[in-house]
């Protein structure tokens, strides 16, 4: 059995992290980790003069607009400082611990997306010179070798393109895909929030349980990028995974405390 852990790139998150890996030492089952890296993304990208740029899609969903300059900072904190920060500390704890993007070993291969239809003001707007896409296949074999020869798996975007670019795609996606394609029996997501609450500005309003197939009517009560946490499970779901757990990354045991049922369990 192996459990897909996916950890958010918050700042809360990232303040917390010492306390996630050591929790992530504990557990006694195969480990393959999928991280974020949003917050020191924004501030880097500032710092160097290139900031990130949100563009709205017509059916209303925000994204980064990645161009090439993006990319090449997007590579640097996601496959550098966020995931090598990621490596160290779990090979200090003792986790033999390896750091890849989806680039490596065309680990996750996509079909790059080079136009990308915007909303600017009351026009829909046509941008090229976008690096994104979508995670179609999943080197399951490596995957399969690293976790047998008793490996941690650490991954990161950007994934690969069938012509060989680098292409930002999005992390739950990234999850849903791999799940799916090792049929994982458990899929862990944590971020600034105790789970799915039914009011996002109060943290009382936990969903404790959702029906896999009543996914989809919590979309009402899900805002931002909890949204596309919604929709993902969702994919994660038709692609064969079993339960997902949404927990509170800012807590001393957070996997652990998903694990026992403590956020959001659905399935």
């Amino acid at each position: 059995m192996v459990i897909i852990l996916k950890i958010g790139g918050g700042k809360g998150v990232t303040d917390n992290l010492d306390n996630i890996l050591k929790d992530v030492s504990t557990i006694d089952e195969k480990i393959i980790i999928v991280h974020g890296a949003n917050h020191e993304m924004k501030e880097i990208s500032q710092k160097l003069g290139n900031p990130e740029k949100i563009v709205k899609s017509p059916s209303g969903y925000s994204s980064r607009f990645t161009d090439e300059k993006t990319l090449e900072i997007f590579m640097m904190v996601y496959c550098g400082i966020a995931n090598k920060r990621i490596v160290t500390k779990l090979q200090k704890l003792g986790i033999n611990a390896l750091g890849l993007s989806g680039m490596d070993g065309k680990l996750l291969e996509g079909r790059r997306k080079d136009r990308v239809k915007v909303v600017e003001g009351d026009k829909v707007k046509m941008l090229r010179g976008n690096y994104t896409g979508t995670v179609e296949n999943v080197n399951t074999d490596l995957l399969n070798t690293l976790l047998e020869k008793g490996y941690t798996p650490v991954i990161c975007p950007p994934a690969i393109s069938f012509e060989g670019d680098g292409i930002n795609t999005d992390n739950d996606r990234i999850v849903a895909a791999i799940a799916g394609a090792l049929k994982a029996e458990k899929i862990v997501s944590l971020f600034e929030a105790p789970g799915l609450l039914k009011d996002y500005t109060d943290e009382s309003t936990l969903i404790k349980k959702i029906e896999k197939n009543d996914i989809m009517s919590m979309l009402e009560h899900a805002k931002g990028r909890m949204k596309k946490k919604i929709l993902h499970a969702k994919e994660a779901f038709d692609k064969g995974a079993g339960k997902i757990y949404f927990g509170d990354a800012r807590i001393e045991k957070p996997l652990t405390s998903a694990l026992e049922g403590n956020g959001t369990v659905i399935g």
